[in-house]
């Protein structure tokens, strides 16, 4: 059985993130999708919030499940019996990105690392655009899924009335 993860942070899970997610799931026998948290990034959603939309857009997949990731993901790999790791590209830019964090986890834990090409017409889509188009009163529904945007609302909505803006 090959059993492969999707990391990311996930903030929030995008239609790019489920396009790959998917995809993974028709290549491997069980899919594990691993929430985490990057060093130089904040985040909008606490990690168990993440875990929790990334749990609901996947409810569907019978062989996906969602795991948070502490620690470095070779080490976590080797420790959850992974074999592959599986990652989405939408550019040249996420290539140069990935391909040297490919090969560190290849040393540190000889695991290999699949880089999927995002559909064409999800390439665009970031985690990052999605928030700010969010925060900005736009329609992300061919970004995200519904209990997504939804989350991103409120979510928005509350920091806001914790800052006193209107």
């Amino acid at each position: 059985m090959t059993r492969a993860v999707v990391p990311g942070s996930f903030d929030p899970i995008t239609k790019g993130h489920m396009d790959i997610i998917t995809r993974c799931s028709a290549l491997f026998d069980a899919v594990v999708v691993g929430v985490a948290d990057n060093l130089s990034k904040s985040y909008l959603f606490s990690r168990s919030q993440r875990v929790h939309l990334v749990a609901t857009s996947v409810s569907h997949l019978e062989n996906v499940t969602v795991e948070p990731i502490d620690g470095l993901l070779a080490q976590w790999c080797q420790d959850h019996d992974v074999d592959v790791i599986a990652k989405g590209l939408r550019s040249p830019t996420d290539a140069a990105f990935e391909l040297p964090q490919a090969t560190v986890n290849r040393n540190l834990a000889d695991i290999e690392t699949i880089l999927l090409a995002t559909h064409p017409s999800l390439a665009h889509v970031s985690s990052t655009i999605v928030k700010e188009v969010a925060a900005n009163h736009g329609d992300v529904s061919a970004m995200v899924d519904r209990h997504v945007s939804d989350a991103l609302i409120s979510t928005i909505l509350a920091q806001r009335e914790g800052d006193g803006a209107p």
